[in-house]
This record gives C-alpha cells, sequence and structure tokens, in this order.
C-alpha cells in the first residue's frame, strides 16, 4: 500500500478506517492492474495513467469519486444512491455495498478504454 494511503487509512476512525478497507479492497479485487496512489487530499486508483476511482472517509459516510456520467448510469438502472455530482456517498453506519462498489469500477473502467470523459 502506499505510504500516504495508509497514513489517511490509519487516521481515520475505526468504523470509516474499516469502510475505506472495505472500499479499497474492492476496487484493487475489481482493477488489480490499476495504480495505487494519493491525489486531492484522498487516496485512488489511475489506469493507464488516467484516473480512475478516489475514494475518501467524512464523518458519517465515505465517498467514491467515480464521475457523473456514472452516477447518471446507476440511476438509469433504477438505483437508489446517496450522491453529489459525480460523487456515490455510503453510510458508515450501514454496510458497505461491495457489489455496487465492484460495478461502479466495472463501468469506470469501460468508460476509460472507450475514451469517453468521466464528467
Amino acid at each position: 500500500m502506499n505510504a500516504r494511503v495508509s497514513q489517511y487509512i490509519g487516521a481515520q476512525p475505526p468504523v470509516a478506517r474499516r469502510a475505506l478497507r472495505q472500499l479499497r479492497s474492492a476496487i484493487r479485487a475489481t482493477s488489480p492492474d490499476a495504480v495505487e496512489g494519493f491525489g486531492y487530499g484522498m487516496p485512488g486508483f489511475r489506469l493507464g495513467g488516467r484516473p480512475l476511482v478516489w475514494y475518501a472517509a467524512w464523518k458519517a459516510h465515505t465517498s467514491l469519486y467515480a464521475g457523473t456520467a456514472i452516477v447518471r448510469t446507476l440511476r438509469s438502472e433504477g438505483r437508489r444512491l446517496e450522491t453529489s455530482k459525480g460523487t456515490i456517498r455510503f453510510p458508515l453506519a450501514k454496510a458497505l455495498p461491495v457489489g455496487l462498489v465492484k460495478r461502479v469500477v466495472r463501468l469506470r473502467r469501460a468508460q476509460l478504454r472507450s475514451g469517453r470523459k468521466g464528467g
């Protein structure tokens, strides 16, 4: 794990730390060729030198930053999500929907392969 990512995750309260580790693991499982890094003040992954997804912890939720096109796609599938622009929020009081996180990463990978922008 990237040292800055380790520091970031380690500095979080236990419930957020657990959720961040689950997020990281789901992203890594879905995109093992992605390169882990730290930018914009949060952990993230790049694929082919381009941003894949970023993630962060907040007081009551974790966030996965994948872009507005991904959020629109998920909503068109009828998914109920807590979002803000291209961000999906996962309340810390609920179990992380790992399957949804993997779906987001798969969609984002496909978007990058197609050459489309993430906005």
